[in-house]
C-alpha cells in the first residue's frame, strides 16, 4: 500500500470540517443570543418542520403513542440489548474504585457522577435508537441524575417512536425534537425550554461534530465520532462471504463510510472483490452502500500479518475485524482501534447493537488517542489520603525535604508542626 494512500486515509478526519465551520459558528451564536426563537427558525430551515415551542419536549402521550406503534418484538430486542449494555458497563464501574493501605497510610479513589448530560442522536435518513441505549445506559450506570436527548424531527413526525421507546428504556429524563448544530448549542448554553447540561455526547453529522468541537471550551464533550469505518485483517483461512458481508454492513451507514480489507491472500482479496462487484451489480445494496464502496472502499494485499497490523495501527480504524487462523496473536500487535472483533463469528453488527460493548467510537484516526464511550465519560474520579500518626511519621522526612528543595518552607512546617519531626 503506497504512502500516498495511507496519508489520504489517515487525514480523513479533517475532511469537511473547515467547510462548515463558519456556518456552525453562526448557528451557535444565534442559539446563544436568541434561544428558542433560533431553534424554531433552524428547524424550519433544515428539517422543514414548523415546530410549536410548547411541544418541543416529548410528553407522556408521545411515549404512549410510541409504544403503540413499535412492535412487541422490537421492544423486546431493545430491552435485551439494554440489559447487555448495562451489565458490561457496570463491570467497568466496579474496576474504577479502589483503596490500598500500607504502614498507616490509606490511599484510594472514588467515582462521582457528572450531574447532567445531553445526548445527540441522529435523525437524518434513518433514526438510531441504539445510539440512545449506548449513550444513556452508561450515564445511568455512572449515576448521572439528569439525562436529556435531542433528535431532529421529520415532516412526518416530531419524534421517531423507536427513539422514544429506547429513551424510556435507557432512563432518559427529557427528549426534545431538535437536531443539528442548533441542538448541540441549546444543550450547551440552554434556552427558555431546554436547561443546559454539563456534558454532551453522541454521534452526528459534520455539523454536529464541528459544533461539539467549537463548544468544547465552554462544555465537556465526548470523542470525535464521524462517518463509520471498518478495517478487516484476513489471511487465507478467512471466509470471503463473511468479509464481503461485513464490508457491506458498514458501507450502508454513510456515503462517506470507509471500508478496507488488508489480506495476505490474493485469492481472498480477489474473491471478496468478485462478491462485492456481483452484489453492487444487483439491486440488493442501498444507494448509500454503492457510493461508500466506490468512494472509500479498498482491498489491499499485504506481505504478512505483521504488515497488516502495522498499517491498521497507522489508520487507527473505528472497527477492526481480525479474521485469521489465530486472531488473538494479531490482536497483541494492535495499539490503535476503537473496537476489535476477533474471529469469523464476531461481526461488527453485534457490537453495533447487542453484545454490550459501546458503539460510540472514535473515527477519523482519533482511535490513536481516544477510547470508545464508557462509564468513565460520565464520572470524575476523586482520590483521597488518610494518614494515621504512624503513617505520617513514615512519610514526614522525605515530604519536608522535598518541600524545602522547592523552596516551600510552609509546606515543610505543616509537617513539623504536627510534632512528627
Amino acid at each position: 500500500m503506497s504512502r500516498e494512500i495511507i496519508q489520504q486515509i489517515t487525514l480523513r478526519g479533517l475532511r469537511g470540517l473547515q467547510r462548515v465551520e463558519k456556518d456552525v459558528r453562526e448557528i451557535i451564536e444565534a442559539v446563544r443570543t436568541r434561544g428558542d426563537e433560533a431553534l424554531l427558525e433552524f428547524t424550519r430551515k433544515f428539517d422543514y418542520v414548523e415546530l410549536d415551542p410548547n411541544v418541543m419536549r416529548a410528553d407522556r402521550e408521545d411515549f404512549e403513542a410510541a409504544y403503540r406503534s413499535v412492535r412487541p418484538e422490537e421492544i423486546r430486542a431493545l430491552k435485551r440489548a439494554a440489559s447487555n449494555i448495562k451489565r458490561f458497563h457496570k463491570n467497568q464501574l466496579q474496576r474504577i474504585r479502589f483503596e490500598q493501605t500500607m504502614g498507616g497510610v490509606t490511599l484510594g479513589v472514588v467515582a462521582r457522577p457528572i450531574s447532567s448530560i445531553g445526548i445527540y442522536t441522529p435523525g437524518g435518513k434513518t433514526a438510531y435508537p441504539s445510539s440512545i441505549l449506548m449513550c444513556a445506559i452508561p450515564a445511568k450506570v455512572a449515576g448521572v441524575e439528569r439525562i436529556i436527548a435531542c433528535s431532529p424531527p421529520s415532516p412526518q413526525s416530531r419524534f421517531n417512536p423507536h427513539i422514544l421507546v429506547a429513551s424510556e428504556i435507557a432512563g432518559v429524563s427529557e427528549i426534545y425534537s431538535i437536531g443539528g448544530a442548533q441542538a448541540v448549542a441549546a444543550m450547551a448554553y440552554g434556552t427558555a425550554s431546554i436547561k443546559p447540561v454539563e456534558k454532551i455526547v453522541g454521534p452526528g453529522n459534520v455539523y454536529v461534530t464541528v459544533a461539539k468541537q467549537l463548544l468544547s471550551r465552554h462544555i465537556s464533550v465526548d470523542l470525535p465520532a464521524g462517518p463509520s469505518e471498518i478495517l478487516i485483517i484476513a489471511d487465507e483461512h478467512a471466509d470471503p462471504k463473511f468479509i464481503a458481508a461485513d464490508l457491506l454492513a458498514q458501507a450502508e451507514h454513510d456515503e462517506n463510510a470507509q471500508c478496507i480489507l488488508l489480506t495476505t491472500s490474493e485469492r481472498i482479496g480477489g474473491e471478496v472483490k468478485r462478491i462485492l462487484d456481483q452484489t453492487l451489480a444487483s439491486s440488493t445494496p442501498s444507494p448509500v452502500s454503492r457510493v461508500a464502496l466506490e468512494k472509500s472502499g479498498l482491498i489491499a494485499v499485504v506481505h504478512d500479518l505483521q504488515e497488516a497490523a502495522r498499517l491498521s495501527n497507522e489508520i487507527a480504524p473505528e472497527h477492526l475485524v481480525i479474521m485469521t487462523r489465530d486472531p488473538g496473536s494479531v490482536f497483541k500487535a494492535i495499539r490503535n482501534a476503537g473496537l476489535v472483533f476477533l474471529g469469523k463469528y464476531s461481526p461488527v453488527a453485534v457490537g453495533d447493537y447487542s453484545a454490550g460493548t459501546n458503539h460510540v467510537l472514535p473515527t477519523g484516526g482519533y482511535a490513536r488517542t481516544y477510547s470508545g464511550l464508557s462509564v468513565r465519560d460520565f464520572i470524575k474520579t476523586i482520590g483521597y489520603v488518610r494518614c494515621s500518626k504512624t503513617g505520617l511519621r513514615r512519610l514526614a522526612r522525605e515530604t519536608a525535604t522535598l518541600a524545602e528543595i522547592e523552596g516551600f518552607q510552609a509546606h515543610s512546617n505543616s509537617i513539623k508542626v504536627r510534632g512528627i519531626l
